[in-house]
């Protein structure tokens, strides 16, 4: 939080719209003058019992002067904070510092101390009010250098003193006058953050809960004649056959309309009788808001708003959207939208389809979300073909797609998808990622629990994406999405053939691939395609073109069982002769070996075989069925549009009913579902990034830990950054300031000396000690030993001053060179380490070779600080030109443990102390015994906030 420059200005900032347990919203603010009738009304509408545990004696009612102690705050040794929900209070918290009006601080109860009290509405206890108010008001404390709270509590009072001791902060209790006396710091402790975040996770993954299992759905704008969105979106929720109470809405329906496609008519939200917990919105953007207010009134808990003229539409609509999420989140309700697809559950408990996808998707385990509509569809289209004929693993188990996604993003998605028992693989499409820092957490957790497959746009975000700016590169991005264990891939295709494979296999145990089909090419083709994607693949198995089912099966059978095989691609094409397999057999032949082998993936690449990839959908073993020569296109490509068994000879298009439906479902336990492909690369990418997601599940139970050293000088540093940054808000250390930051973490530069005539070069050498090098240090010439202005490996004066004449005359007088000299360093291989903090997401720890190889090529690795013991000698073998630090080509190889110790010390540098915004060593020299850095820079600036370390919020739009 920022400090607000006058002790008397009221604190903005401090204002936040959160979620709460049960995954409504309220408002958190600081109370005001003008807020007088509004606590006299909250205090009559609390119980006895409850003013009783506040006061600890009858408190009926506020005294006059009650309330103006209560609303008149200095907001800095006084402070009020109020929970609201349509505006009126529902709790409150204060703080009063010790010494304040005219109370001397004592030995035991310094000034940095204050007395907390909190008082909740009887109607809202138990939605964690009063937890959420505590992170706020904590914050506001630690911004006005408030260290400790102290709290009165009575005994019987266990709500309160649960929500106290459950904080995570480090306290201690005390009981006399019979009054228990909580004491506790405000500092965060791993505890206090861990107790945070799984209250984050409780209250967002309940409001998304509440969109996507709504008990009841009023689609507002419903037009009487056909067509139209909201008349669509009704539509499609009654086909779907959603088992809750449905409405249809529409101010200009005539009074005496009570029923519209059999669905109760009304003319507004307030005339229904029953809750309404969803409310689709189809209304031109114009009349949204009078919508949100009744929705409000009325008691809605979410809406989606599918209508467009938003941010997308310019400046004006941007200024709608923030009133619409203000309007709404002041309600207590959260936004799925604008500009919105809609959302839909397909469990059978629900069977929603609040959307405007026409059909419903085929119940399954993967979650899919698309901040795009249009993607949307394609992916619920793919994902349909690519099924099967009958409901499966493959199937969806709810979509979402958030159009500006102005409240409810993929955060919140994800929040949700990570304990839902319905959903095993999440795949999301992102144009934009709101909070890099906050995805990348929440991307790790839940990818420790279930495959997350992500295709984030290249470009910049759409217009109407509220995301906040990052300086890093798209690709820097991307790398700490996988780090995060995200699996990263580039198109809407890759996404869909990853899922499928995640969906329906086991994940690989390693890299080695076994390959076996009836064409000897494809086999070709596949083997080549695994080393592209560094896979190990075992020679092809060539069952020929006159290969029966059965011979297919052993081989399969075969290859599951050989040890030195961690998964097993299977390629066919159409074969030719009376005796070849049709898809059925041959089908049936892959899925019983797969089933009754061991525990390994197995995908299938076929060439013209559309039925052959519907049969291995199919959950039960179907009739033979007559192959086509020439399938349909765009049924090779999906994977198969044939769907359900049919006779012999006959295709279709036409989905199962929801009879058969439900009767392959429970049909399915027990069976071998296997993805098919109909190119060998398409199949080994998916395979790749299985393979890399399971080594990344490996790693992640022991991620390593961050090393302690013994030398570092923490406080040291501190007190010097303190003195530095005296000077002003942000800048960039000399020489001599950074050698003195660094080498408190144990990080020496190699000393250089200025030389700005060649007597001063000469007494400089003298200094160091022979030999030396030369270098110009002018900005343009700075790491550009290419251009000719660095001289090495100097043994005496007079290559020293021959060295300098020739600067001289390459480049002009000594003032434009900046010419230094430095003692030399044992040869070895020029590497650069950067860290930066960047705003969205956190600090990064960069490493490359120096030179060409990071700047041309742009061969730099990247990990999130902290980085662990794993992450320092990860990040040195992530780069392409890892081998020249590794003996390439009979080199001798360098200290690469004394390079990770150095990416140990930066990080820790950087993560002790946030206010060092920036640092480069630039080259690090890395030799076979040590290493030495020639060139240093650090960047200090007062810490950017860390909204993962305060209180829990909503973005603020």
């Amino acid at each position: 939080m920022q400090s607000a420059p006058d002790r008397h200005e009221y604190p903005a900032h401090w204002e936040a719209d959160v979620v709460l347990r049960d995954g409504g919203t309220a408002r958190i603010r600081p109370i005001t003058v003008d807020d007088a009738e509004r606590l006299v009304s909250f205090y009559e509408q609390v119980s006895d019992e409850s003013k009783y545990y506040r006061f600890f004696a009858p408190y009926p009612r506020l005294s006059a002067k009650d309330v103006h102690r209560f609303t008149h705050h200095d907001f800095v040794d006084r402070v009020g904070l109020a929970a609201t929900v349509g505006g009126e209070f529902i709790a409150t918290v204060r703080y009063d510092r010790i010494g304040a009006d005219g109370m001397a601080a004592t030995a035991t109860a310094p000034a940095d101390e204050a007395e907390v009290a909190f008082l909740v509405q009887d109607a809202h206890q138990g939605r964690g009010v009063a937890s959420a108010l505590l992170e706020h008001i904590a914050a506001v404390a630690r911004e006005r250098d408030i260290r400790r709270f102290a709290a009165e509590v009575l005994p019987a009072n266990n709500k309160m003193i649960k929500v106290f001791t459950d904080a995570g902060y480090t306290q201690k209790r005390s009981f006399e006058d019979g009054v228990v006396r909580l004491e506790f710091d405000l500092e965060p402790t791993e505890r206090s953050l861990a107790v945070q975040r799984a209250r984050e996770q409780r209250a967002e993954a309940h409001s998304v809960r509440r969109l996507l299992v709504p008990g009841s759905v009023a689609v507002i704008g419903t037009g009487r004649t056909p067509g139209g969105v909201g008349r669509s979106v009704l539509g499609n929720l009654r086909e779907a056959g959603f088992t809750g109470d449905l409405y249809a809405v529409n101010k200009a329906f005539p009074e005496d309309l009570k029923e519209l496609d059999g669905v109760p008519a009304h003319r507004s939200v307030r005339d229904i009788d029953g809750h309404v917990d969803l409310a689709v919105v189809a209304v031109p953007a114009d009349h949204v808001p009078e919508v949100v207010t009744e929705c409000g009134e009325h008691g809605v808990q979410g809406l989606v708003v599918l209508a467009a003229g938003y941010a997308e539409s310019g400046p004006e609509g941007r200024e709608r959207q923030r009133e619409l999420v203000r309007h709404a989140r002041a309600y207590g309700m959260r936004i799925i939208g604008p500009n919105a697809f809609g959302v839909i559950n397909t469990s059978p408990q629900v069977r929603l389809n609040a959307s405007l996808a026409p059909q419903m998707p085929r119940p399954g385990r993967i979650g899919l979300f698309a901040q795009s509509g249009a993607i949307g569809v394609a992916l619920l289209s793919r994902l349909h073909r690519r099924g099967g004929g009958v409901t499966g693993v493959t199937g969806v188990s709810t979509f979402v797609s958030s159009g500006n996604r102005a409240d409810v993003s993929g955060n919140d998605v994800l929040q949700y998808w990570y304990d839902d028992p319905d959903t095993d693989v999440a795949l999301m499409y992102l144009e934009s990622i709101g909070n890099p820092r906050k995805f990348t957490r929440l991307a790790r957790r839940t990818a420790a629990a279930k495959p997350l497959v992500v295709v984030q746009g290249a470009g910049s975000a759409p217009q109407g994406h509220a995301v906040r700016a990052t300086r890093l590169p798209h690709a820097t991005v991307s790398v700490l999405l996988r780090q995060a264990g995200v699996i990263r891939v580039d198109t809407i295709t890759e996404l869909v053939d990853a899922g499928l494979l995640l969906a329906r296999q086991p994940l690989p145990r390693g890299p080695r691939v076994g390959i076996l089909g009836n064409s000897e090419s494809l086999g070709l083709l596949t083997y080549d395609a695994c080393l592209s994607e560094g896979l190990r693949p075992q020679p092809p198995l060539d069952l020929t073109t006159e290969a029966s089912a059965e011979d297919f099966h052993a081989a399969l059978a075969h290859a599951l069982s050989d040890e030195a095989c961690d998964a097993v691609v299977v390629t066919a094409i159409p074969a030719i002769g009376e005796a070849s397999p049709g898809d059925a057999e041959l089908a049936q032949a892959l899925r019983s070996a797969a089933a009754a082998g061991p525990d390994k993936p197995v995908l299938v690449v076929h060439v013209e075989l559309g039925g052959l990839a519907a049969a291995l959908s199919a959950a039960t073993s179907t009739a033979p069925r007559a192959r086509t020569a020439t399938p349909d296109a765009a049924a090779a490509e999906a994977g198969a549009t044939r769907t359900g068994p049919t006779e012999p000879g006959t295709a279709t298009g036409t989905p199962a009913a929801p009879a058969a439906e439900a009767a392959a479902s429970e049909a399915l336990e027990g069976t071998h579902l296997i993805p098919a492909y109909p190119a060998a690369e398409r199949a080994v990418r998916a395979l790749a990034e299985a393979v890399k997601y399971a080594q990344w599940r490996r790693e992640a139970a022991d991620p390593g830990k961050v090393p302690e050293h013994e030398d570092i000088d923490e406080k040291g540093a501190a007190a010097l950054i303190g003195r530095l940054l005296a000077r002003g808000q942000g800048l960039t250390l000399g020489t001599d300031e950074t050698c003195e930051l660094l080498g408190r973490y144990g990080i020496p530069v190699r000393r250089s000396l200025p030389a700005p005539a060649p007597d001063e070069a000469v007494r400089a050498a003298a200094a160091l000690g022979y030999p030396v090098a030369l270098k110009a240090t002018a900005p343009h010439l700075r790491h550009r030993a290419d251009l000719g202005g660095v001289r090495l490996d100097l043994a005496d004066e007079e290559q020293l001053r021959r060295a300098y004449s020739e600067l001289i005359e390459l480049f002009g007088a000594p003032q434009e060179l900046r010419p230094v000299v430095q003692a030399m360093a044992p040869r070895g291989v020029d590497t650069v380490v950067r860290a930066v903090i960047d705003p969205a997401a956190g600090a990064v720890l960069s490493f490359g070779l120096a030179g060409a190889a990071s700047q041309l090529l742009g061969d730099m690795a990247h990990r999130l600080i902290p980085v662990t013991d794993r992450d320092a000698g990860s990040l040195v073998r992530s780069i392409r030109t890892a081998p020249l630090l590794f003996g390439w080509r009979g080199s001798t190889p360098v200290d690469t443990p004394a390079l990770e110790e150095l990416l140990l010390r930066v990080s820790r540098l950087v993560d002790d102390h946030p206010e060092v915004v920036a640092v480069t060593l630039e080259p690090v020299v890395v030799a076979p015994h040590g290493l030495s850095v020639l060139g240093a820079s650090v960047r200090l600036a007062p810490p950017p906030a860390r909204d993962d370390l305060g209180p829990r919020t909503l973005p603020a739009y």
